[in-house]
């Protein structure tokens, strides 16, 4: 085939993975700091209120069902309401204009870099449209009510309409985006009993706002006197005096002798406001503040009623959550986001990071990290926003630790979106034993107050380790355990019960093979940690002469990860395509090779060039689409090859389909055909295929592979 130099020097270059996914991270970072332009530009009818933008719906019609995050870690993160959906803000471009993100991504990414290009300034805005409430099959509601955590996120919304048949209300579960009362249900006002020692305890939104607007603290359960109490969160109000004010009905003093049975149960302080007859019936807290009603004596009266001089009876605990397999199964709310993907962090996820002395640890986990507070993938591994990164550093002083951050070649626009998310320490020379515990707390609360961090990191464990006594000592596993449960989480439980933690740690001394056959054993207080951790992540250095490292991972939740080749080159990380390195590295020339055996089979060769193109096939559909093409004969003879080079396993197959946005093969047990080192051509570049399925040579049944990465052959000895 004769190529055409003169015009292929004229055609553009295809990006590559990574440029086309720090391209994708440099417009999400210019469409985040001019957020309200791109929103209005999309959405003309739209309007601001309270830090987010709203709009009845895609289609851009006034109202509110759907709003977008205007600033803070989730800035750009949208909801709508009614129909379900969200996403980040390159979703919302792409369903503003009837597109998918991924089918249309390289459409989507140049109108959008045209548009950046071409946006004037920003202008004054019009008055906002007036408010128009999310219609349902009751009409406009009336009344909304948001009901948010300790620290401010958002859990589920409380609509009220007023129909001919009189008040209803209806819940929104947020997280699940689904018309629901979350389970469990959430008390109302918790950000304001976090802060408080007693709180009064009312039926109903509206009269929890009366009293709060009274500077007192107030809260109900959701759905009022109607609130069922097994299945409400009561936990927010352990340790705290309660009062309980029920409407002025039998309905009500129903429900204040049911909760305070259950609270009192478990050892909570209860009492129940005792109402004035004179009052009319159905009278409430609202009322009460509506008509200036001097409320406090009865208020202070039930508080006395909690003889809160005298010793309170010991406490129950509280129930253990438990769920039958039938729950489980019938329960289809979305898996929680990973705090890095994928499942590298999770929320309330431990990751332990090791490596030996010099093998540069400190260094790749600044690197790692100030992509992460970017929001920016780092090696494979990706943040669903920019996250908030709190490092206890404890092993470089603090000139050296700015010099060492200045030599990282970090590209300029992941610097700066990082430049507030990321806050480190200088060299810590303190224990994190109770002392070292709160005054890390204090630090970590002084520089996030509001928005909590969602990864702690501490660098290095040994140099801070607290085993509970004198003698302890890192690799004593009991020592371990009360060090990751007494000091570790306890640091966690007083700044983000959420957070992920990050233990920057050291490996052992040992020998090579055995490192290799299972690299995490070399950790110390190898069997404490990994019996903690939901992660490890270890940094090797195979060979002492070069500079390239391996990266291993070991997970407790989700699929393997490979271990990757990386090594740092002109001051960045970069990983190195492990098949170009074994004809570089001959020690690695002994594993087996995909291309030597491609090349004696056109369709070991078609099916792997076919999938650059993006194209996969099943058996069936391969040879229908290949019958008397490039030598291969007819229909039948396809097949019988295929069959003959499923049992040897070189073509194997993966039934995983939609994790490379591929459609679920139709009418075949074993999925689609895949071959060593095959990769996909995806919307988001090159996809590296791992089989699921291979065919079993004995009877021919398709059963799931234990390593996705071994291939082992069954061709005693002939070649396919």
């Amino acid at each position: 085939m004769q190529l055409d130099y003169n015009n292929a020097k004229n055609q553009p270059i295809p990006k590559t993975p990574q440029e086309l996914s720090a391209e994708r991270d440099k417009l999400r970072i210019a469409l985040l700091c001019r957020l309200e332009d791109v929103l209005f530009h999309l959405f003309p009818a739209g309007y601001v209120d309270r830090r987010k933008f709203y709009i009845g719906n895609i289609r851009g019609d006034h109202g509110e069902s759907l709003d977008v995050t205007l600033d803070g870690a989730e800035a750009g993160l949208w909801s709508d309401f009614a129909t379900g959906e969200g996403g980040d803000i390159f979703d919302l471009w792409a369903a503003a204009r009837g597109w998918d993100t991924r089918r249309d991504f390289p459409k989507l990414i140049a109108e959008i870099t045209e548009w950046l290009g071409q946006a004037p300034e920003p202008a004054p805005r019009p008055n906002a449209p007036p408010k128009t409430p999310p219609m349902d099959d009751l009409g406009p509601h009336t009344g909304k009510w948001d009901y948010r955590d300790a620290q401010g996120n958002l859990i589920a919304c409380v609509y009220r309409y007023d129909t001919p048949k009189g008040k209803e209300f209806r819940p929104l579960d947020v997280k699940a985006r689904k018309r629901k009362a979350p389970d469990p249900r959430p008390l109302y006002n918790q950000p304001g009993i976090a802060s408080a020692s007693c709180v009064v305890l009312v039926e109903g939104e509206k009269c929890a706002d009366a009293l709060i607007a009274q500077k007192i603290c107030a809260t109900t359960a959701m759905n009022g006197a109607n609130a069922p109490v097994e299945k409400t969160d009561w936990s927010p109000l352990q340790g705290k005096q309660i009062v309980i004010w029920p409407d002025n009905d039998a309905p009500g003093a129903a429900y204040a002798s049911r909760v305070k049975d259950y609270l009192s149960s478990f050892g909570f302080t209860v009492d129940v406001v005792e109402v004035p007859p004179s009052k009319k019936e159905g009278w409430d807290a609202a009322d009460a503040v509506d008509e200036g009603y001097d409320f406090i004596p009865i208020l202070k009266a039930a508080f006395r009623g909690l003889r809160s001089d005298q010793a309170a009876p010991p406490a129950s605990p509280m129930p253990i959550p438990h769920h039958s397999l039938r729950e489980m199964l019938a329960d289809t709310s979305p898996m929680p986001l990973d705090v890095i993907a994928p499942r590298v962090l999770t929320p309330c996820g431990f990751l332990v990071f090791g490596g030996a002395p010099k093998v540069g640890k400190s260094d790749f986990v600044l690197s790692w990290l100030m992509h992460m507070a970017a929001g920016v993938e780092f090696l494979g591994m990706r943040p669903p926003r920019p996250l908030r990164v709190f490092i206890l550093q404890a092993e470089i002083q603090y000139h050296y630790l700015r010099e060492r951050l200045l030599q990282l070649r970090i590209d300029p626009y992941i610097r700066e979106a990082a430049l507030d998310n990321l806050v480190m320490t200088p060299q810590l020379r303190m224990l994190l034993n109770e002392e070292g515990v709160e005054r890390a707390a204090a630090a970590i609360h002084e520089r996030f107050p509001t928005e909590k961090p969602d990864i702690i990191v501490v660098d290095p464990l040994r140099n801070v380790f607290d085993g509970g006594s004198p003698d302890a000592h890192e690799n004593d596993n009991n020592a371990m355990l009360f060090f990751l449960q007494k000091r570790v989480e306890a640091l966690r439980d007083a700044v983000n019960p959420d957070a992920g933690i990050v233990l920057v740690h050291h490996t052992s001394k040992t020998q090579k093979k055995a490192l290799e056959e299972d690299p995490f054993r070399a950790l110390s207080g190898a069997g404490s940690l990994r019996g903690y951790y939901t992660t490890g992540m270890l940094l090797y250095r195979p060979d002492e002469s070069r500079s390239e490292r391996n990266l291993y991972f070991e997970l407790r939740n989700g699929d393997s990860i490979p271990f990757k080749v990386v090594d740092k080159k002109d001051g960045q990380w970069i990983e190195i395509d492990r098949s170009k390195q074994r004809i570089v590295r001959q020690d690695y020339s002994e594993k087996q090779d995909a291309e030597r055996r491609r090349k004696h089979d056109v369709i070991l060769q078609i099916i792997f060039d076919e999938a650059t193109q993006g194209r996969v096939y099943t058996a069936s559909q391969f040879a229908e689409v290949f019958e008397n093409k490039s030598g291969l004969g007819g229909d039948r003879t396809i097949r019988n090859r295929l069959s003959v080079l499923a049992s040897k396993s070189y073509v194997r197959y993966f039934q995983n389909a939609t994790d490379y946005g591929l459609p679920k093969a139709a009418r075949t047990k074993f999925g689609y055909l895949c071959v060593e080192d095959m990769d996909l051509q995806t919307l988001d570049g090159l996809k590296r295929v791992l089989p699921t399925h291979y065919k079993c040579p004995s009877d021919g049944v398709p059963l799931r592979v234990e390593n996705p990465e071994d291939w082992n052959y069954h061709d005693d000895g002939d070649e396919p």
